[in-house]
């Protein structure tokens, strides 16, 4: 992917010019052909009065609460400035550990780091991965990092309904488990923990830990006002509903076998240091507010939390097998912020419902009205990335004007009425971006901007002209001041302190010179590193090695002394019972849970492939479906590249048995069916997915049939169902589907699919 890079600049199907679609006019003209129509090229002037026009028109018809903004924050300034605009919010990769870690004291893991730092890691002994897979998932060394574990001596234990590359290549055991089911077996791991934990015999659970650092594990250690039966200890011995959490009962839903739940229990119990490490993937499900509450739960009832080699909590993105706060970091661009008059903001699960019904839940029992006539995409990908597409492609068809900035025709572009081609990174002066935590990268303009296509923030301005907005409001510093003030505000922390709290000082001397040469505004100063030499270099890396200052052990002050060093949840503990999540989760407005972190069945989860759930007969849908990352994408970026389409073809991956029962042979097309959409895929046979369950990587630009309404991309949200749960968490790896054999025409390789090339 990253050599993939000159193709995301020099590729023959680049956007060249501003384009209106054919049937176009103002108010709409034929909205239903959006996704298909011809395009007509433009003017960039043409361009900009039809945008200005249309948003004039909107605000005087509708007013402003009439116009939705997704990506792209330069555009968002110049719609505050003229009366503002309707977000959208969401968990996004998160899943529910956006809201629910903080919470009960156990961070959000990537921003606010939740685990150690990757030489701490090779202090542990066992390694537990729930559901990650950074040989896929997360770009560079992270596998690396523990692979150097590996050597250190470690095992490894990978929970994944598929046996993974990072499986493969660490050689761990592979516990195959059904997606949105991982609660079940941990309840059922903390279940063996506590009827076979013996202090002096087989001590399994750190009760120190417990009783010190977290409230809500039993009657005895609850929080302020709660009803002491409203304890996890009790909830999973069953004392009051009577259904004891066995390995048994998981096992009924999650697939694992009660042995390996309770081995496995044993295991984490018995070895003195564990890393208990999950992805965010169990983590996008619906209804999966108290998942994060569990995992830390299992790790405080272990006491793998806040000592070398010991460590609970996410392995993600940046973070992944290397946590911890930012040694090296970028300074700020110096733009001022523009504030927002508008404060409707709908969840990503409701946002194409609310277009087309013209309402959206804003919190407990408070539904509003509202009436969205025009999309403004300034960036991303959000048509092709949330759940629903389907609705998505409606709720695009019934607005009166939809705009996009692209670089390609991508989902956002092809749906739209006026497309503006824009720059890429490479196309613009540079700026900065970290990697790791010991890393600053920096890019700089390798091209002239190519064809017609401008700069976000030109457009910006541009349009605020026509708007009446004087364009010095919206961008008062150039974007050459704006990377110099990046470059000089960059700092690089002292390696003074233990567990990386330390000072930060100056990372790059700039002289009088540097500042005449750039012609921008700035002091000298002195630092680690010249200006001339980073830019040369293009990353500045904190060296680190082992026992140095730099290391970063997760919660270890609070472990040590919580009073002194309490946690950011309501009580300062880890709340394994935490009423602010519970009162958290109802104010949304859609579904209640307990305060304890209670097993809830996901909505659209392995349940719900039964008709009858006792009686074990499957329903319409028996198939659960989840959508991993996958090589070819970062995330929806890449997937035009025929480079990426031949080295990784994007099948639906399915276990043999599976197919043997519905006729299907390797390489067959097959039909993807669910309560939501219809998609056409070529089917991967391997015995690496578990049975019962399908696999469809997360990406794919939908290419929809108009006529049949079947996507023949594998476009995972097709099939993703847009419905709101819980703190509003996206669900997708959540679906349920059925799969036959598509007796129409085979789908040819993507790699040979005409590329959307357009003027």
């Amino acid at each position: 992917r990253g050599r993939s890079q000159r193709k995301q600049v020099f590729a023959a199907d680049r956007l060249k010019y501003p384009m209106v679609r054919k049937h176009w006019e103002p108010g709409g003209g034929r909205k239903e052909l959006r996704g298909r129509d011809e395009w007509v090229r433009i003017s960039w002037d043409e361009a900009l009065d039809i945008l200005a026009s249309e948003l004039k028109r909107i605000k005087e018809t509708y007013g402003n609460r009439a116009i939705l903004r997704t990506g792209g924050s330069e555009i968002g300034r110049t719609l505050s400035l003229f009366g503002g605009y309707v977000s959208n919010w969401g968990t996004t990769s998160w899943g529910s550990w956006w809201d629910t870690g903080p919470i009960i004291g156990a961070r959000e893991g990537y921003n606010t780091f939740n685990t150690n730092d990757r030489f701490d890691l090779r202090n542990s002994q066992l390694i537990v991965m729930w559901g990650c897979n950074p040989a896929w998932s997360a770009g560079g060394n992270p596998t690396w990092h523990f692979m150097q574990a590996k050597k250190a001596g470690a095992r490894f234990v990978f929970i994944d309904p598929f046996y993974t590359d990072t499986n493969q290549v660490l050689g761990g055991e592979w516990i195959p488990i059904r997606p949105g089911t991982d609660h079940a077996m941990a309840l059922g791991m903390a279940h063996t923990l506590l009827v076979e934990d013996d202090p002096e015999t087989n001590p399994l659970i750190d009760w120190d830990f417990l009783h010190r650092c977290t409230v809500g594990f039993d009657a005895d250690h609850m929080p302020p006002g709660v009803d002491p039966k409203e304890n996890f200890k009790d909830y999973v011995l069953g004392t009051y509903d009577g259904v004891p959490k066995t390995p048994e009962w998981a096992e009924e839903i999650c697939g694992v076998p009660a042995e390996r739940i309770r081995w496995l229990a044993r295991e984490i119990g018995r070895t003195p240091r564990v890393a208990l490490l999950t992805s965010w993937a169990p983590a996008r499900i619906k209804n999966s507010d108290s998942w994060p509450q569990m995992f830390m739960t299992l790790g405080a009832m272990t006491g793998h939390i806040g000592q070398p080699g010991r460590m609970t909590g996410l392995s993600v993105h940046r973070a992944s097998g290397n946590s911890g706060p930012f040694l090296v970091r970028p300074g700020g661009s110096g733009v001022p912020g523009i504030r927002n008059p508008i404060t409707d903001s709908i969840n990503d699960n409701e946002l194409w419902d609310a277009i087309l019904t013209g309402k959206y839940t804003a919190g407990y029992q408070d539904v509003r009205d509202i009436n969205i006539q025009l999309i403004y995409h300034g960036g991303g990908a959000i048509l092709q990335t949330r759940d629903g597409l389907m609705k998505g492609i409606e709720a695009h068809r019934k607005v009166e004007f939809v705009v996009s900035h692209a670089q390609f025709l991508t989902t956002n572009a092809k749906y739209s009425d006026l497309v503006l081609p824009v720059t890429t990174a490479w196309e613009r002066i540079g700026g900065l971006l970290v990697g790791n935590r010991e890393a600053l990268f920096c890019y700089r303009q390798v091209t002239e901007p190519l064809y017609e296509a401008k700069d976000d923030q030109w457009i910006a301005m541009e349009l605020a002209k026509r708007l009446g907005i004087d364009p010095e409001e919206v961008y008062p510093i150039s974007p050459k001041q704006q990377f110099f003030n990046e470059l000089a505000g960059a700092r690089v922390m002292k390696d003074n302190r233990p567990n990386s709290q330390g000072d930060w000082e100056p990372l790059l001397t700039i002289t009088a010179e540097d500042i005449a040469e750039w012609g921008v505004e700035g002091k000298p100063q002195q630092g680690r590193i010249t200006l001339k030499e980073f830019l040369e270099k293009g990353v500045y890396q904190v060296e680190r090695k082992p026992g140095d200052n730099y290391g970063y052990i997760a919660f270890k002050e609070f472990r040590e002394d919580p009073e002194r060093y309490p946690l950011d949840s309501e009580t300062g503990k880890l709340e394994i019972c935490s009423p602010a999540l519970a009162r958290h989760v109802k104010s949304r407005g859609w579904t209640e849970i307990r305060p304890i972190p209670a097993y809830n069945p996901a909505t659209e989860g392995y349940e719900e492939t039964f008709a009858d759930w006792e009686r074990k007969i499957k329903g319409e849908y028996p198939l659960q479906l989840y959508t991993p990352h996958y090589p070819r994408r970062s995330h929806t970026v890449f997937d035009n590249i025929p480079w990426l389409r031949e080295a990784f073809p994007h099948p639906l991956f399915m276990n043999p048995k599976d197919a043997e029962e519905r006729g299907i042979k390797n390489g067959d097309t097959v039909l993807i069916r669910g309560k939501h959409g219809r998609s056409l895929r070529p089917v991967q046979l391997t015995e690496r997915i578990m049975p019962g369950v399908v696999a469809l990587p997360h990406g794919a630009w939908v290419e929809l049939d108009d006529e049949t309404g079947i996507d023949k991309a594998g476009s995972d949200n097709v099939l993703c169902g847009a419905v709101p749960t819980g703190q509003g968490t996206s669900g997708w790896n959540s679906v349920i589907v059925q799969v036959e054999k598509w007796h129409g025409e085979p789908l040819k390789p993507d790699v040979e699919w005409p590329q959307r090339i357009v003027l």
